[in-house]
């Protein structure tokens, strides 16, 4: 994970925002999903920061490395930070429940989705309900040969992966 201080080039508010990565914080700063809990502001950069490095025992501790501010590109778009109705927020746990029973019975195939579908469809192999990942080029090839697939609207957590 990584910490940055943010700032809100509207009104200097300043916070911390945790990341998986920088590039973690660039897409979702370039989607403007960032936004000031202060003030809902979407104009949020990074703030200068003394960096947060453990100094090697062979490093003079009077020395540290200057950082240089990058310029950040305006949000395309703002996005709504109020809260959600509590219409939607349950249309939303029932659509992920429905997700979850339609799940229950299908096996999770990764990757190898398109492959396996392919095979089911033209009966190289016995027909089961799976799951999997696949492209959008793939997955348009499928319905193109006639292969019914749809797009699952939350994401699924590979079984391996899981605690």
């Amino acid at each position: 994970m990584i910490v940055y201080d943010l700032e809100c080039r509207a009104a200097g508010h300043r916070f911390e925002g945790w990341f998986k990565s920088s590039d973690d914080f660039t897409r979702q700063q370039e989607r403007g999903l960032l936004c000031c809990p202060h003030c809902g502001s979407v104009e949020v950069g990074k703030a200068l920061q003394a960096p947060r490095l453990a100094r090697k025992g062979n490093q003079r501790s009077d020395v540290v490395p200057a950082r240089v501010p990058q310029p950040v590109a305006a949000p395309a778009a703002p996005v709504a930070s109020a809260p959600l109705p509590p219409q939607a927020v349950e249309l939303i746990q029932k659509l992920a429940k429905m997700q979850v029973e339609a799940l229950k019975d299908s096996r999770y195939v990764g990757k190898s989705f398109a492959d396996d579908a392919r095979a089911m469809h033209y009966g190289e192999r016995e027909h089961e309900v799976i799951h999997g990942e696949a492209s959008v080029e793939q997955a348009k090839e499928l319905l193109e040969e006639g292969i019914a697939v749809a797009a699952l609207p939350f994401p699924v957590v590979p079984p391996e992966s899981a605690n």
